[in-house]
């Protein structure tokens, strides 16, 4: 969530650093920072709490111009929103910013205390500074104290550092953080997000986990976590990959599922360390107030509801703790039971949902431990309003049809059950399993797109159907609704899912051979459970579609088709299992002739009741 921008240059370097902040922006922020090294006066930094405009005004009374500095955009996780907490800090004659979590940052503050490091601040930022101090002092030259800081570091972070000592170098890193560096005409820079660079340079190389780098007006050296020398190509920028553009695409819809591998790597970046889930960034006093919680309330609507039905069956399964989830609509005009230490989630898109905005403002009264917004738009009014925030990084989303809004706050809520077993000491190869199984997910949507093809030849299928039948059990049943959703949104088809189990109470009555029924089938424990949901349909004419794991034996046969998925670790399977819904409805849609973008009736943020 934070922003980080470095230059080294030939020119005064102020002006780049303050328009990349402000070119961040959108990640959301509660105070802003610059370090620069003033021509004869060392490092000069300056910190403001609010906007960049409050940094800005704060520079015009101490003026600083010099060929190497950083900036920082910072959101609170270690201590509050303060100036003092503010990035960057500083240790002796080096000063540093982070974006990330340093997992070990108390034990590493007790011994740097008891060597006479002095901490004023409350992050675990100001650890790395001193750190680096510390072995800068012990070493021949800034890379190797460098090197010997990242040794000792655990966690995520992107860093950008520089000395005194070395007026014309930057150094940078990262782990779990994302991190690029910026080519210039003997000049080189980095930043958090390319979009930051933008009014200096479009040529970029993008580093990779544990690099560290070494930055000169004329020199860009890289090295791994083994300190081996590497070379990347240097990218030029894709303008249109990230603006209001469709690109190569025929709809927006189209390209936000494509763009799913991305959003999920990037919401989950700077969340994941080693072997555990890095909770500090939810906010300040969350990691400790995690443990307390007793109870979930889950509060959202239309997709986002969905989402919170998924995490429903995780949380209880994984965590032991109960959970309900309600759509806002309702939640916000009942008198709601809240039993002691209860976490209220609210999930948006936009966060300025109304009926999900009004629940939380309700909430806020009615004695809950605390609240937490899943949101997609930092600056949003859900986020600024809850007590804690986990965004979901999925970048703008210009097709009403929500896709990676909703894939992204899948990512987050299995992310939080993670986070919520770890600090109840649960199964710990099911965390370690999680974390594996996320990382993971990027490539395993990659994979699924590949059926794009198969999936558009069969959307022809249903172009002259008027009603589909959606079916799913566990996990996947919330899947089946919002596939239901998704088609009747943008193909006008309609469309209604049930549990499976649920068919011979009322929903058969309806099959025919002229209702698709669209069976999520991945290979888990309720799959033979639901073979003879499948069958019913069967011997009443209905034509079954079956998007099935490929080692779940289904029957074969006149009106059944398979669509075949790889297997996948059964926490991200409802994940996984979406995608193939999203691309079935927007073929059908295709194939209806609807506006697939912009459906009738429908609105993208809805800000009224």
């Amino acid at each position: 969530m934070c922003g980080i921008v470095g230059a080294v240059a030939l020119r005064n370097i102020t002006p780049i650093l303050i328009e990349g902040l402000r070119r961040l922006e959108y990640r959301g922020y509660d105070s802003a920072g610059v370090a620069v090294l003033d021509d004869g006066n060392g490092i000069k930094r300056t910190r403001a709490m609010g906007k960049v405009a409050e940094l800005e005004q704060a520079l015009e009374s101490n003026t600083a111009n010099g060929h190497l500095g950083i900036a920082h955009t910072r959101w609170a996780t270690h201590g509050k929103p303060s100036e003092r907490n503010a990035h960057p800090h500083l240790s002796e004659r080096l000063a540093v910013v982070h974006n990330g979590i340093i997992e070990n940052h108390h034990s590493l503050r007790t011994r740097l205390q008891s060597q006479g490091y002095e901490f004023t601040s409350d992050t675990d930022t100001e650890v790395v500074a001193h750190l680096l101090a510390h072995h800068y002092s012990h070493k021949p030259d800034m890379l190797s104290a460098l090197r010997s800081t990242l040794e000792e570091l655990r966690g995520a972070y992107a860093l950008g550092v520089i000395h005194q000592d070395e007026p014309s170098t930057l150094y940078c890193a990262r782990m779990g953080s994302p991190l690029v560096i910026g080519e210039g005409s003997e000049e080189h820079f980095i930043a958090s997000d390319p979009l930051a660079l933008l009014q200096v340079t479009d040529q970029f190389i993008y580093l990779e986990e544990g690099d560290h780098a070494r930055l000169t007006l004329n020199s860009c050296e890289i090295w791994n976590s083994q300190n081996r020398s590497m070379t990347y190509p240097v990218q030029r920028y894709a303008h249109a990959a990230h603006s209001l553009d469709k690109g190569e695409y025929r709809h927006f819809m189209l390209k936000e599922i494509y763009e799913q591998p991305r959003a999920v790597t990037d919401t989950l970046a700077g969340l994941l360390g080693e072997d555990r889930v890095l909770t500090a960034v939810l906010g300040p006093d969350a990691e400790s107030r995690l443990k307390d919680v007793r109870n979930i309330h889950i509060v959202a609507c239309g997709t986002s509801y969905h989402a919170g039905l998924v995490a429903r069956y995780w949380l209880e399964e994984q965590t032991g703790l109960p959970c309900q989830v309600e759509v806002a609509s309702e939640y916000r005009y009942r008198s709601v039971s809240v039993p002691e230490g209860t976490l209220l989630i609210t999930l948006s898109q936009s966060g300025e949902t109304a009926d999900t905005l009004a629940a939380l403002r309700y909430a806020k009264k009615q004695g809950y431990l605390g609240t937490l917004a899943i949101c997609n738009v930092a600056g949003s009014s859900l986020v600024r309003e809850a007590d804690w925030r986990l965004l979901t990084h999925a970048g703008p989303e210009i097709g009403v049809a929500s896709t990676k809004a909703f894939t992204t706050q899948l990512v987050a809520l299995l992310w939080l059950t993670t986070a919520l077993a770890q600090e109840r000491d649960r199964a710990p190869d099911m965390i370690a399993a999680n974390i594996r199984a996320l990382r993971g997910l990027p490539k395993l949507i990659e994979q699924v797109l590949e059926l794009d093809g198969v999936i558009e030849n069969l959307a022809y299928s249903f172009a002259n159907k008027h009603h589909a039948l959606f079916l799913g059990r566990g996990t996947h049943y919330p899947i089946a609704m919002e596939g239901a959703l998704k088609l009747k949104e943008i193909s006008y088809i309609h469309a209604e899912a049930y549990a499976a189990g649920e068919l011979k109470h009322g929903p058969l009555a309806l099959v025919d051979e002229d209702m698709p029924v669209v069976s999520v089938a991945p290979s888990d424990s309720l799959l033979e459970k639901l073979k003879s949901n499948l069958q019913e349909v069967r011997a009443r004419g209905g034509q079954l579609i079956n998007f099935a794991c490929e080692r779940a034996d289904l029957d074969n046969g006149d009106g059944i088709t398979h669509i075949k998925l790889p297997w996948v670790y059964e926490s991200i399977s409802p994940i996984v299992y979406t995608i193939p819904l999203q691309l079935l409805s927007y073929h059908v849609a295709l194939v209806k002739g609807t506006d697939v973008d912009k459906p009738r009736n429908l609105a993208k943020s809805v800000t009224v009741e």
